[in-house]
């Protein structure tokens, strides 16, 4: 019988009181590992304090780093949600799983890692944000949000069966995965539970119990939030402009019941606010946003004040969700030392991307540029090395590493890297450059196709199709990528050396776009 939610955070509360059965905790592992694999969607790297210290403290989050790796040069394959889940399911780049984009269908039928598990005897589960439009396969239980899912009482298909839940979506989704734990799964077999967020997704809809939070706070503007974006002919053409394409009504919550405040997505942004909440928290948001929507309209806010009094608020929503995120990790890492879990349970945090937070100006994900293509990996391994790493990893890796903890061989036909033997601090080989391919385009925010080539110190990207613009990247000079070298004098041995680094690239994995030069 499906828990209720509002009962579970009981049980975090004595969790942190009594410390778990130390007894219980020391005892030797008898059966292989368990994996729990935490997973938002969205999430900054910015807004996580083991990262980054400016915006917010993120305690529960920062314990899995604490106790065990941070990883420094962590990225993805293709940074946008669908696709990146598709290569992190499969351990290869979106050419060879066929998840380009949001408006393919992700073929179940082929090989993934949660299938190799559940051969090897592992318990497979699923929770919350799937996001691939086909009925998730390799997994005993399934509980997944339909579509992007809702913040505020939002529709789940269990294994086949619709059903809607009361409350708000980081509670239920965390309270969903603790009762599969306590009640449904086989403790007789080792488990593999993908516990995934909806939160913080656009358009970052607090809990009531946070609404309050940061409102007195002013966050620093980045400094490349006036970005012109000289010399960067794809960046001057996306639409992800916190200034130009952020919705006062849709992202930012303006919804006013004059209808005086307008913009895009406008409709369904009062139907999210105005229509759809439960009485009891519609009267909370009113409280809380009414007062916003009044001041706003007095100012009659015009060129950059507008522009920084939209990032301000965005940062404000967005952040209140983080907080529940982080609340809700306690939640789960409580309930694991509580039952003695901990010391046989590989916990990994991460994103599905990275997300701007105002840099060069913007909100939203796509390019390849740091913020989007870096994201957030906490990893703790009971045993393993503590600290930062910083070799080069990729969303396509997690596959093989859950893998080679389980004692599973990693087929050949996955592109990714076990990173195992670093999680445990062993010298290992290990790659020297990273290749990411975009496919979305034409479509929302207009962010061109491109591919492209990191390495330690330089990135080197192609956008394509109805463009053909080459950029170049020093980012030990030049971190936040203003600077385009490609074409410049003295810049020739560099680029000769990235162009063959990316076709080499393209050769090993066998990207079909390396034949449409």
């Amino acid at each position: 019988m499906q828990k209720n939610h509002l009962l579970l955070p009981a049980l975090a509360g004595l969790a942190a009181c009594t410390g778990g059965d130390k007894k219980q905790e020391a005892a030797a592992p008898e059966q292989p590992m368990n994996i729990l694999f935490i997973m938002c969607d969205d999430h900054s790297y910015q807004t996580i304090s083991a990262y980054d210290q400016r915006y917010i403290e993120t305690p529960n989050i920062d314990r899995i780093a604490n106790e065990g790796v941070r990883f420094t040069n962590s990225f993805v394959a293709n940074s946008i949600s669908g696709p990146s889940r598709a290569c992190m399911l499969t351990g290869k780049h979106s050419h060879a799983n066929g998840f380009t984009n949001n408006s393919t269908r992700f073929d179940g039928s082929q090989l993934t890692f949660p299938k190799l598990l559940q051969q090897a005897g592992y318990q497979t589960a699923v929770v919350g944000k799937w996001h691939l439009a086909s009925t998730p396969t390799g997994f005993d239980y399934w509980d997944i949000l339909i579509g992007q899912g809702e913040y505020y009482d939002p529709y789940f298909i269990r294994n086949g069966e619709k059903i809607q839940r009361e409350g708000y979506a980081t509670n239920i989704t965390t309270d969903v995965a603790i009762n599969w734990l306590e009640n449904l799964r086989d403790d007789s077999k080792p488990f593999c539970l993908l516990l995934h967020h909806k939160a913080p997704h656009r358009t970052w809809m607090p809990d009531t119990c946070d609404l309050e939070l940061f409102s007195d706070s002013k966050f620093p503007v980045p400094e490349t939030f006036y970005d012109n974006y000289e010399g960067r002919i794809a960046a001057q053409q996306q639409q992800m402009s916190i200034a130009k394409d952020m919705g006062i009504v849709y992202d930012l919550k303006m919804a006013d019941y004059e209808h005086e405040l307008h913009g895009p997505y406008e409709g369904w942004g009062r139907e999210m606010y105005r229509q759809r909440l439960r009485p009891e928290v519609q009267a909370a948001w009113d409280r809380h946003y009414d007062p916003i929507i009044e001041d706003f309209k007095s100012r009659n806010l015009t060129g950059n004040e507008l522009a920084e009094w939209k990032f301000q608020q965005y940062m404000r929503d967005y952040l209140r969700v983080i907080t529940s995120v982080d609340r809700n990790v306690g939640t789960v890492l409580d309930y694991l030392e509580k039952e003695g879990l901990l010391d046989n349970t590989m916990i990994v945090y991460t994103s599905d991307q990275g997300f701007y937070m105002g840099e060069h100006g913007w909100f939203d994900k796509r390019f390849m540029y740091e913020e989007s293509f870096r994201t957030p990996l906490l990893v703790r391994l009971p045993g393993g090395k503590k600290g930062d790493v910083a070799q080069l990893v990729q969303n396509i890796d997690y596959g093989p590493t859950f893998l080679d903890l389980a004692g599973v061989e990693v087929p050949e036909e996955m592109h990714g890297d076990s990173f195992l033997p670093l999680l445990k601090g062993k010298k290992t080989e290990w790659r020297d450059a990273l290749y990411y391919h975009f496919y979305e385009y034409p479509a929302e925010h207009a962010v061109k196709r491109h591919y492209g080539v990191r390495d330690g110190r330089y990135k080197l990207i192609h956008f394509y199709n109805d463009i053909d613009e080459w950029e170049l990247y020093d980012l030990k000079n030049d971190p936040n990528e203003l600077n385009n070298l490609y074409g410049q004098p003295g810049t020739e041995r560099i680029t000769k050396r990235m162009m063959k680094k990316l076709a080499e690239l393209q050769e090993q994995f066998d990207d079909p776009i390396r034949n449409e030069k």
